[in-house]
C-alpha cells in the first residue's frame, strides 16, 4: 500500500546527532521536498515506514520534549540505501575537536533554520535534508522521504530532535565537507547492525546505560544508538543479543 501525506504534528506524533554544535547555514539546492510517501519503497523498508506511523514517543524513549516547548528544534536524517552488502544506513563522524560529544558517530543532522519553514511541517523535512548535503555533500535530490518519527529530546543540549527517515533512491558521493566538524563519513549494512556480535550496553561513568553498536570500527551510542536500537526492534529486525556485555564510556564522552 503507498501513503502520501505531508508531514506534520499528527504524522509526526510529539516527534541529531549528538547535540550539534552549528545553527546550519544555506541549503545549496531549491526545492527540497516537503511531503512524506512511500510510494516505491523497496520491500525491505515496508517494515520501517509502518512503524513509524504508529510508533510512540515513549516508545522511542524517555527523554520527550518538555510540555512548555522549552528546547532548540533540529532534525536529522536516518538514511537507508542500498550497498554492496545490502541494506544500509548512513552516518558520520564528529570531529574530534568539537566541544561537544567530539568523535561520537552521529545521524547527519542540525537545528533549524528560519529558512527551513513551518517546525511543525515541513521545517524538520527541509532542515534534516539541507543539513545532510552541508556535512556529507549528500544530494537531497536522490533522497525520498518515507517517514517521520516522533520528536525526542537531548537534555544535555536541550535540543528537541526530529528524526526523519529517508530512502537513498539515487545514491550519490558522499564524505568529509568541513574537517573541522566531520571527521568521516561512512555506511554501515544493517546486517551489521543486527548482529548479536557487534551489540553492547554503553556504561557512561554517570550512571547511564544505553544500547550500543562496535561497527566499521566505530562505538555507536547515545541518542543515535538508542533510535537506531528503536527502529530495529519495532522493525522486526531485531535479534537476541547480550545485554549483559557492557562498555565503559568516560567522562569525556
Amino acid at each position: 500500500m503507498t501513503h502520501t501525506y505531508t508531514h506534520g504534528t499528527a504524522q509526526a506524533g510529539n516527534g541529531p546527532g549528538e547535540g550539534p554544535d552549528r545553527a546550519g547555514g544555506e541549503g545549496r539546492v531549491p526545492g527540497l521536498p516537503a511531503a512524506v510517501t512511500t510510494d516505491g519503497l523497496p520491500g525491505w523498508l515496508v517494515p520501517v515506514a509502518d512503524a513509524a506511523r504508529t510508533v510512540r514517543p515513549q516508545q522511542l524513549s524517555s527523554f520527550l520534549p518538555p510540555e512548555s516547548g522549552a528546547g532548540r528544534q533540529s532534525a536529522v536524517l536516518i538514511l537507508f540505501g542500498e550497498g554492496e552488502r545490502g541494506p544500509e544506513l548512513l552516518l558520520m563522524e564528529r570531529a574530534g575537536t568539537l566541544r561537544s560529544h567530539p568523535g561520537q558517530p552521529s545521524f547527519p543532522g542540525g537545528a533549524l533554520d528560519p529558512e527551513d519553514g513551518d517546525q511543525a511541517t515541513i521545517g524538520p523535512l527541509r532542515a534534516a535534508l539541507r543539513e545532510a548535503e552541508e556535512e556529507t555533500g549528500l544530494d537531497p535530490r536522490g533522497v525520498q522521504i518515507f517517514g517521520v518519527l516522533p520528536r525526542l529530546y537531548i537534555p544535555v543540549s536541550s535540543f528537541v530532535v526530529t528524526p526523519v527517515l529517508g530512502w537513498w533512491r539515487t545514491p550519490s558521493p558522499v564524505g568529509v565537507v568541513d574537517p573541522a566538524e566531520t571527521a568521516r563519513v561512512f555506511t554501515v549494512p544493517v546486517a551489521d547492525l543486527t548482529d548479536p556480535a557487534n551489540r553492547a550496553t554503553a556504561l557512561h561513568p554517570s550512571g547511564h546505560s544505553g544500547p550500543a553498536f562496535l561497527v566499521e570500527s566505530a562505538l555507536v551510542w547515545g541518542f543515535t544508538a538508542g533510535v537506531i536500537d528503536r527502529i530495529l526492534h519495532y522493525a522486526g529486525w531485531e535479534r537476541p543479543w547480550d545485554r549483559a556485555r557492557q562498555v565503559p564510556l568516560d567522562w569525556r564522552a
